[in-house]
């Protein structure tokens, strides 16, 4: 969405982005396997926990102890955090929207973002 001429266009929330480089190199390795915590909201209803099993460009699958079946959620809107290598991190799904095998030199280089 564009400004009124002469008004600075509109920055991305500080969320999109990781906030270091640390976080964004533990970001870019392998997300399968790690936990996973999302609080409730409007398009999940209740707060999720559980092991991330899959991930697709859009969609991380969980599974979650005491459920059959997996979850999917959709990366887009989705915050929470996300334990890797013994540490929490914040997970913002609209910064991880890539195809995993991408990530590295997405999140590392700051290269293009051309999936949205």
């Amino acid at each position: 969405m564009r400004g009124r001429p002469g008004e600075p266009m509109p920055t991305q929330p500080a969320t999109s982005r990781p906030s270091s480089r640390a976080e964004a190199e533990a970001l870019a390795g392998e997300l399968i396997g790690a936990t996973i915590v999302v609080p409730a909201s409007p398009g999940l209803g209740r707060p999720v926990a559980g092991t991330i099993v899959d991930e697709s460009l859009s969609t991380f699958t969980v599974r979650v102890p005491g459920r059959r079946r997996t979850l999917t959620l959709a990366k887009p809107g989705l915050v929470g955090t996300i334990g890797l290598s013994g540490s929490e991190l914040p997970l913002s799904g609209d910064a991880l929207r890539v195809r995993p095998e991408d990530r590295t030199k997405r999140l590392l280089a700051g290269g293009p973002r051309r999936f949205r």
